[in-house]
């Protein structure tokens, strides 16, 4: 009887965390937090002079704070549904972000070899990249399934 118990308890508590959501206003503090961000990255890079490297990194986890807001807000109506099409959005952002991250190193060292043929040195790809990509795949999926339901 105490097993079973403490089995209910840890699976509530797993629920609770896969069924974590924001309020829908939440979407436009995501969109306000994301647009700003790229908007100061443009700033950044044509009208700043100096280092500003630690901006340009700010900026960067800024924009990904954005996005996970807006991935995390509810619609308007949320139903069985849009929770099963949210699941499969972030299971195919996975599945794609992982490839993207194992395939696109190599495309760019064929790529850069073949534009600058010095021998440019294999690069591997940075957290940020990585992470925008998955969020922009699992967003556009997200809208894209929601749209032919």
């Amino acid at each position: 009887m105490k097993t079973e118990k403490f089995i209910e308890c840890e699976r509530n508590k797993f629920q609770k965390l896969i069924n974590i959501r924001l309020p829908h206003r939440f979407m436009l503090v995501g969109i306000t937090i994301a647009l700003l961000s790229i908007v100061m990255m443009f700033v950044r890079a044509f009208a700043m002079v100096g280092d500003t490297l630690w901006l340009k990194l700010l900026l960067q986890k800024t924009v990904l704070i954005g996005m996970l807001i807006l991935s995390l807000s509810k619609d308007k109506i949320e139903d069985e549904m849009t929770i099963s099409l949210r699941a499969q959005s972030y299971a195919i952002a996975f599945v794609i972000g992982v490839l993207y991250a194992l395939i696109m190193p190599y495309v760019e060292f064929g790529v850069s070899n073949a534009v600058h043929s010095g021998g440019e040195s294999f690069k591997d790809l940075g957290d940020f990249q990585v992470l925008l990509f998955m969020l922009i795949i699992q967003l556009m999926f997200y809208h894209n399934l929601k749209r032919y339901r």
